[in-house]
């Protein structure tokens, strides 16, 4: 079976993933969706460890052997790149590709807050982007440092497993090096990218406590960090790094997250209501001197949420439910799917109706005049049907 001819014809579908199990023909995610390619005869277990091993190289074939699963990168040239996870399930070989455009995307591209471009432009400190598998932390990093690189004269070091868009040199020297390839481990590449020169230091993930700790040392001593997280939001992310330490450091981390962190970019994303792809829907916590006195004082944590939507105009932050009234203000999403996947299903959709307090400030810019025609979600609200899709 060619799969460079199954990976050109899942990239020309604008399929995000490509899975191969046995037993079943390739299956292309696209818009979400699990969708068969019936064209392909079923795959049998010979077939997919033909392809596997066709595609590593000797490192990567001697590692799969030892721990029956690895990640690395492929290029189909003229295509697209493909981050590529093989593994074994029932004794079986499966893979998992997913489809990285050849060039970086810019953050216009992307549809992200304004807010990220000043972010991007920071001189020190730690950016985290996080949000769950598939939500797009990669490209939206891609972007951040391809937007770094056009405008700003420096050096920055990627520590990437494997490594995803490729960065050419522009204004900035860019160093790409990927585990298993070129280092042994985050840890171990980032320790040693502190001696390399670097301005801005990309670390693919945070996925232990010698990489959180070298990436808040880095952030500490001058170099703007970016990272990523497998949590949902602002507040799940400060309490998953403090929950890395024991008891007796979390004060002391407490602090030293509150004075490195610059920001944090949690994102999910949502179809769009024309049906053509995705977006995202995106939280935006920037460190203010508030945002500092919650991180640093457990008593205050659970007050970040109105932190960040009490500064929308001053700071550009937003929460998720923020952004989702905007995303359907101005029809990429429909209302239906809002609510869906609202924080507060019903404080939600209230807003969307009009009805604020007159002490509550956090949403005056995401008002707007009620539409004298409602549309069908809406009007699923109102009749008290949305909760069958909570």
């Amino acid at each position: 079976m060619d799969i460079n001819a199954i990976l050109a014809n899942a990239a020309k579908r604008n399929a995000s993933d490509i899975h191969m199990k046995v037993n079943l023909p390739p299956i292309i995610r696209r818009y979400g969706a699990l969708i068969p390619l019936k064209e392909y005869e079923r795959l049998t277990n010979d077939a997919i460890s033909e392809i596997a091993y066709g595609i590593m190289n000797q490192y990567q074939k001697a590692k799969f052997d030892t721990t029956n699963e690895i990640d690395f990168g492929y290029s189909l040239s003229g295509v697209a790149r493909f981050r590529v996870n093989c593994f074994k399930q029932r004794g079986s070989f499966g893979m998992v590709f997913r489809t990285v455009p050849t060039d970086p995307p810019s953050l216009d591209e992307l549809n992200l807050p304004e807010v990220i471009k000043r972010i991007s432009m920071e001189r020190k400190g730690l950016v985290l982007v996080t949000g769950t598998t598939g939500s797009g932390k990669s490209t939206t990093l891609a972007g951040m440092v391809n937007h770094i690189n056009t405008n700003r004269n420096c050096h920055i070091i990627t520590i990437e497993d494997p490594i995803e868009f490729l960065h050419k040199d522009r204004k900035s020297i860019v160093n790409q090096r990927e585990v298993g390839a070129d280092t042994n481990s985050f840890a171990m590449a980032l320790r040693a990218a502190l001696r390399q020169d670097p301005d801005v230091i990309l670390v693919g993930e945070m996925r232990d406590k010698d990489t959180i700790d070298t990436a808040l040392t880095a952030a500490e001593t001058g170099h703007l960090v970016f990272s990523t997280l497998h949590t949902l939001d602002a507040v799940e992310t400060i309490m998953r790094i403090i929950a890395v330490y024991p008891p007796y450091q979390h004060q002391q981390v407490r602090f030293q997250l509150a004075g490195v962190l610059k920001a944090a970019i949690s994102q999910r994303l949502m179809p769009r209501a024309d049906g053509n792809g995705m977006i995202p829907a995106v939280e935006v916590m920037v460190n203010t001197a508030r945002i500092k006195e919650c991180i640093a004082d457990e008593t205050k944590t659970e007050e970040i949420p109105d932190a960040i939507s009490q500064g929308v105009v001053a700071y550009g932050m937003q929460t998720f439910d923020q952004s989702l009234m905007l995303l359907v203000q101005e029809g990429f999403i429909s209302y239906h799917e809002a609510l869906r996947q609202a924080t507060n299903p019903d404080d939600f959709a209230l807003r969307m109706k009009g009805v604020t307090g007159t002490s509550d400030s956090r949403w005056d810019s995401f008002e707007k005049e009620e539409k004298d025609s409602m549309d069908e979600d809406k009007k699923l609200f109102q009749d008290g049907e949305y909760r069958k899709f909570e």
